[in-house]
């Protein structure tokens, strides 16, 4: 008995698909993805400390604070105010988690968005 191998995807149809989706949809997608993994790696979800990696966690919260630093300009506060309310949080969250906190200004992302305090 033979098997059928997996169907390959469909680049050109993806890269289409992706084609008529606009900037702002996939930068904010992005944030999304970036702000829920790093939530999972400060065990903040359900699981709790399951998956806690503050180091991974660190690099997440580094990588949305740089995108929405960048896309300022690009996407209206309708979008990055709430992405950036989630940064905040974020960046509380890792300074709580942190057995050694950071000085303000130099946790995940502060190179970005400046000292952040609760």
């Amino acid at each position: 008995m033979s098997e059928t191998p997996p169907e390959s995807p469909d680049f050109d149809a993806m890269a289409r698909d992706i084609a008529e989706v606009p900037a702002v949809e996939v930068i904010v997608t992005v944030a999304v993805n970036l702000m829920s993994a790093a939530a999972v790696k400060l065990g903040l979800t359900e699981e709790g400390d399951t998956h806690k990696d503050l180091d991974e966690a660190r690099k997440l919260v580094h990588a949305l604070a740089g995108l929405l630093d960048a896309s300022t300009t690009e996407i209206s506060s309708f979008h990055a105010a709430p992405l950036r309310d989630g940064l905040k949080s974020l960046q509380l969250a890792f300074r709580e988690a942190s057995l050694v906190p950071d000085e303000p200004g130099k946790g995940p992302g502060e190179k970005y968005t400046g000292p952040v305090y609760g």
